[in-house]
């Protein structure tokens, strides 16, 4: 049983939150929690038979859902998390086979990081086995359910890149 939120102040307005976004942000880290937690990993590579850790998977998904190789700071950037993490994730994956470096065609001194083969099976091999627990959890729920649930939370996140975008921008005017 879910106790229920408990109002929250906006931290520079002092204003409550209004209960459905508490909610929203709520929803959105149970399931966050729930779909990164160590147990969870686990059981989607232990079911696909791809041994790599967490911090492996978004890398292998940024690479095969690229359209070509990508640069270090490139990957960096779009999982928003720093420089060297990515370089320790690309040695160890590079080690296993799954990614390897390419000369960057536009910069002779610099590398990009791609897929090979190997990790692209090994990369969907971990997709298909976490759309399969997906689809075993949402058994119950008819085709039209989902297909409302996927185009809200398509909608949403959307949404909260251009919102995003539209403070970055405020904050880049500001600080000229």
């Amino acid at each position: 049983m879910s106790t229920p939120p408990r109002s929250a102040a906006h931290p520079q307005t002092g204003a409550a939150a209004p209960r459905d976004i508490m909610e929203i942000e709520r929803a959105i880290s149970r399931i966050a929690h729930m779909l990164t937690r160590a147990k969870q990993h686990d059981r989607t590579v232990a079911v696909a038979g791809v041994p790599v850790d967490r911090a492996a998977v978004p890398l292998l998904r940024a690479l095969a859902d690229a359209p070509g190789p990508l640069r270090p700071g490139e990957l960096a950037v779009l999982l928003a998390v720093e420089a060297p993490h990515v370089t320790r994730q690309v040695q160890r994956l590079e080690r296993a086979g799954y990614v390897e470096r390419v000369p960057d065609p536009d910069d002779g001194r610099a590398q990009r990081v791609r897929i090979t083969g190997e990790g692209l099976e090994a990369f969907e091999r971990i997709r298909a086995a976490g759309r399969q627990w997906m689809a075993d959890a949402l058994a119950a729920w008819s085709p039209d359910e989902r297909a409302r649930l996927a185009g809200l939370v398509h909608r949403m996140v959307d949404d909260f890149l251009a919102h995003s975008e539209r403070l970055a921008a405020c904050e880049s005017r500001t600080a000229e």
